[in-house]
């Protein structure tokens, strides 16, 4: 690719920064939503300057960004602008070559992979990685991925809903202008630029495919938006970062002038192997040439005013000093470097039309006008970038004045006057003439006369900024009251935003401050509003631990559960920080435990996942629906199978035992939390949950039970260690003594078969838990536990006896456990396990639940069953109180005895429909009406024996479960139908919170959504 050096430097711009490159938002993003939230995917379109591209988001908008000094992308594929590495392959996928960034493996030798395979979790989580964005740019050594956090990236990828976007070529292949269409697939638009198009199926039915980042063209605008994959989002190189502008390990950049200055002997030694010498290379000596390239080794490409490119060894280079001469607005010729001093224009209508097309005007430039910077970059068109007011400005050179060199010298100044006594005059005049300077730092310092009197000056503003900060957030943050009830009384906006989003009250939980708190609330000050991270003042006193905050803002009434960018509502940051005392005030306070954060787990999930016992026991103590223990993710995992996952013993303890939560559900894999902690060999926890009474024999989708996954996971190491196991009493006992090594699998397999778990159980290979077993000896172990476990079991089921309460199965336990859903109590917890068949009625058990206290006075075993929930939680005394059960809310049919759940006799309570007077009316079943169980009547039959006059007659039920229908479809949300309506659009339609901040257009009516508001 011979061309000049303007062609060269194009060329190379465009494929080491990529025009058509796939971008999310970057570091130091400060554009709000445009484009479309954290994640959001857009295409880099072309480049205005080396320090500004433009970029066509997914939602169709189109802005300049940033590209050099700030960065305000991330390249998440550049595989769309032909970027490939000559010569690799990628080790999992075996794409050959690697298109886009590539990932070289730092702990293997040639490993390497591309992109998705990287942030596919490909090769080892724990090895860290070099990342090389071009072919010849730096390696940037990377953490692991597994301390790394994952984000959720959103845009035109398989299931969105797209239309015709701003590049759009295609006719009315779309069925014409607006009409929707579902991406299908990302495809290649060409060999040379992968994943550069979408196919899509448009709604007409035709079928195509459309660029999305060939070249840098948008054909099309989400309209619903999909989830592609997950990306480390720190790992992503920034836009711009190793491209033109940047300099090489060599110090050498793209653009720069050069010399070659050295002997011709010793240019010739250092050119081999960096291209070698050839005759036609005379021409560089003695000629300036431009450089144009930067190849893989760092070599560097040098294009000569004769058309010709060379290849050199960077050593023999030397750079051209260029000074940038920049006219000033008097005409006179101002050269500025970098360090330099400079004033900026006082003159505000001046500067609005100086800065046209130098970086525009900001009102939030107001407070640098007349001040002193400093030059921190010089870009290619000269204007300046100025670190001024604490901040960075792009300045147009005709718009500042230099008042001193980088050296110390002094423009024009013949005196010898020093600099620093130069710098003391300018800052006098400039810096205490300035009334809003002087009003936030009065405020920050807490001079409240001082701050009165800055007030009362005719300029004075009381919102001014100084240093991004208003009066009032100084103040609000270091705690002064008679400061803050002082500019509030001169009508100090409460409302006002720092360049983070914060505002007073955000700084004033930044302080622990909560007597300022409840003073600007008292000024009407929104408790509930949200920085750029979305985080409200309650987010920030939880994460930094200030109590007398958190609890302030709770009692004035704020939402204890809105969510911030992440997702994470108050809840997740005080389980994160382990701050049980936070914790239990937002659930006093009405906090959603059921709120999900971006990652799917709601603050159940979010403590086992930690691994927080006590943040999980005071959780537990106040759950609001005793159901919501076993709540699930989107892939099925309840907090118990994290827990299980994770080897939280104590976390895993209390859900089993204190929140009761189901043993036997099964997460989209049909696995068991038993499943989970067989498959990683967690021993504390397999023995937990086969004490507590898990379903040893449930099947996941390959058919596999716990007992196989143990087998499968036995290595012949483990099995050598069994051979020195004689005493099988200690396998029933618990998985052996100390001194063994607890995480064998044999161990847990013996365990298990020692506890109920089936041997002749086929998976859907047909193979059964033996057949995975090579080891005779170990199967042998296993049949003879199993055994073991079966001359216990009982052929006949006993005729209760006179000891109602005794065990049916070891007579040495009482009976506690009751069977689902004949609703017998015939076991103790110990036997329950191993009974399949309910002793008293031979009904098949289909769940087992431990009887615990009763939930309401907590002093004595619960004893009445309810009837139809099937729930058995509440003692004799409470239940005669109870009309719904206290567990579930269903409303109670029938009230039976615990006597009569023994298979003894009894009375069974009957709870009427309700009366005229709407109250209702219990009764005892009259024993000549309704017989008793006897030898030939199972119980559980006798139970369920009543006519229809006993009951709420057919229409009723189906006139009541018709207005609950009607109830939850005014007050659920419409979308996910899961939580409550509490957010409201201006179009009169609503969703809950969740749903609705992620929507750009409403469900029912598909307007615009411009505002959200929130229902307390």
């Amino acid at each position: 690719m011979e061309a000049g050096a303007s062609t060269g430097t194009r060329t190379t711009r465009f494929m080491m920064e990529g025009v058509g490159a796939r971008v999310i938002r970057g570091p130091e993003w400060k554009w709000g939503k445009q484009d479309g939230g954290e994640g959001h995917v857009g295409t880099v379109r072309n480049f205005e300057s080396p320090e500004e591209v433009v970029v066509v988001w997914d939602n169709g908008t189109a802005a300049n960004y940033r590209c050099s000094g700030a960065f305000d992308l991330r390249i998440l594929d550049s595989a769309p602008t032909g970027v490939k590495h000559d010569g690799t392959m990628c080790d999992t996928c075996r794409q050959q070559p690697i298109f886009g960034i590539r990932w070289k493996c730092a702990e293997c030798g040639n490993y390497d992979l591309c992109s998705i395979c990287y942030h596919g979790d490909k090769h080892h989580l724990r090895h860290r990685f070099f990342r090389i964005a071009t072919p010849g740019s730096e390696r940037v050594l990377l953490e692991p991925r597994r301390k790394s956090k994952k984000i959720a990236i959103r845009g035109i990828f398989p299931g969105a809903r797209v239309v015709r976007g701003v590049d759009w070529q295609w006719e009315d292949q779309d069925g014409g202008n607006g009409r929707r269409g579902k991406v299908n697939e990302i495809q290649d638009w060409s060999a040379a630029s992968p994943r550069s198009a979408a196919y899509v199926i448009w709604d007409n039915g035709a079928k195509n495919l459309y660029r999305v980042g060939f070249e840098g063209m948008a054909d099309l605008k989400v309209v619903n938006d999909a989830k592609g994959q997950t990306v480390y989002r720190d790992h992503l190189p920034l836009l711009g970062e190793q491209g033109p502008g940047r300099t090489g390990p060599h110090g050498l950049q793209i653009g720069d002038q050069v010399n070659v200055d050295l002997e011709l002997e010793i240019v010739q030694s250092l050119q081999h192997g960096h291209g070698g010498w050839t005759d036609g290379m005379f021409e560089c000596l003695g000629t300036t040439g431009t450089v144009v390239g930067i190849d893989e080794d760092h070599d560097i490409v040098v294009s000569y005013p004769s058309g010709n490119r060379w290849t050199f060894n960077p050593a023999v280079l030397t750079k051209v000093q260029i000074p940038v001469p920049v006219t000033s607005s008097s005409s006179d010729n101002q050269t500025f470097a970098v360090g330099d001093l400079v004033q900026i224009c006082h003159d505000i209508e001046k500067i609005k039309l100086l800065q046209r097309g130098h970086g525009e005007w900001a009102e939030a430039m107001a407070p640098t006008l007349g001040k002193i910077g400093r030059v921190q970059q010089i870009y290619h068109d000269g204007d300046l970038k100025v670190e001024v007011c604490s901040t960075s400005w792009t300045y147009n050179p005709q718009a500042v004045t230099k008042v001193a060199s980088s050296d110390g010298s002094v423009p024009g100044n013949s005196s010898g006057e020093r600099l620093s006594a130069l710098l003391k005059k300018l800052f006098e005049t400039h810096v205490s003439g300035d009334v809003n300077e002087e009003l936030v730092k009065t405020a920050a310092n807490g001079d409240a006369a001082k701050c009165e009197e800055c007030l009362k000056r005719p300029e004075a503003d009381v919102n001014g900024v100084f240093a991004g900060h208003t009066a009032l957030q100084a103040a609000s943050q270091n705690g002064h009251l008679e400061v803050i009830k002082i500019l509030l009384r001169f009508s100090a906006d409460v409302e006002m935003e720092d360049k983070d989003g914060d505002r007073a009250v955000h700084h004033a939980a930044f302080g622990d401050e909560p007597g300022v708190m409840a003073l600007l609330a008292g000024a009407g000050a929104d408790l509930n509003a949200r920085n750029k991270r979305r985080q409200t003042a309650l987010h920030i006193a939880v994460n930094k631990g200030h109590a007398g905050v958190v609890r302030t803002l709770l009692e004035l009434g704020c939402h204890p559960s809105l969510q911030d960018s992440e997702g994470d509502t108050p809840l997740h940051d005080a389980i994160s920080k382990k701050r049980d005392d936070m914790l239990a005030l937002l659930l006093d306070h009405a906090a959603d435990i059921t709120l999900t954060n971006n990652n799917g787990f709601n603050a159940l999930h979010h403590a086992a996942l930690r691994g927080n016992p006590s943040a999980m026991r005071v959780l537990l103590s106040k759950l609001p629906r005793p159901w919501i223990v076993d709540e699930k993710k989107d892939d099925g995992y309840t907090a118990l199978h994290l827990a299980a996952l994770n080897n939280h013993v104590e976390v895993a303890e209390q859900l089993a035992r204190a929140g009761k939560a189901d043993l036997d559900l099964q997460n989209v894999n049909l696995q068991t939390a038993l499943h989970l902690a067989v498959e990683r060999q967690h021993t504390q926890i397999v023995r937990l949950l086969v004490r507590e009474g898990a379903n040893l024999n449930v099947a996941d989708k390959d058919g596999d039970t716990p007992l196989h996954e143990a087998l499968r996971h036995h290595t012949l190491s483990q099995l050598r260690q069994l051979q020195d196991v004689q005493d099988v009493g200690r396998l029933l006992m618990g998985l052996g003594t100390q001194g063994q090594d607890k995480k064998s699998s044999s161990f847990i397999a013996c365990f298990l078969a020692a506890h109920g778990a089936d041997l002749e159980l086929k998976n859907k290979k047909g193979q059964t838990p033996l057949d995975l077993c090579p080891d005779p000896n170990l199967c042998k172990t296993l049949t003879t536990c199993h055994k073991d476990k079966e001359s216990h079991d009982i052929d006949e089921p006993p005729v209760p006896s006179a000891a109602i309460d005794e065990c049916l199965v070891c007579s040495d336990g009482k009976r506690e456990m009751l069977f689902g859903p004949c609703g017998h109590v015939a076991c103790c917890n110990a036997c329950a396990p191993r009974v399949k068949k309910c002793l008293i009625c031979r009904e098949n058990v289909l769940s087992r639940v431990k009887i615990e206290e009763c939930v309401v006075c907590s002093d004595r075993k619960a004893g009445v069953l309810f009837r139809p929930c099937g729930h058995m939680c509440a003692c004799e005394s409470c239940a005669a109180l109870m009309k719904k059960c206290v567990q579930c809310r269903a409303q109670i049919q029938h009230m039976v005895p615990l006597s009569v759940c023994c298979g003894g006799g009894g009375d069974v309570t009957y709870v009427k429909g309700c009366n005229a007077s709407g109250t209702i009316s219990e009764v005892k079943a009259d024993p000549e009406e309704e017989p008793t169980p006897s030898n030939n009547t199972g119980a559980g039959e006798a139970l369920l024996m009543n006519n229809g006059s006993r009951d709420t007659s057919h229409s009723d039920i189906q006139k009541l479960q018709q207005q609950l229908q009607d109830i939850k479809e005014q007050t659920m949300c419409p979308v996910c139908l899961d939580r409550l309506k509490n957010m409201i659009f201006l179009c009169g339609h609503g969703t809950c919170q969740m749903c609705g901040d992620r929507m750009s257009e409403c469900p029912i009516c598909r307007k615009a959504v411009d505002k959200r508001i929130l229902l307390y």
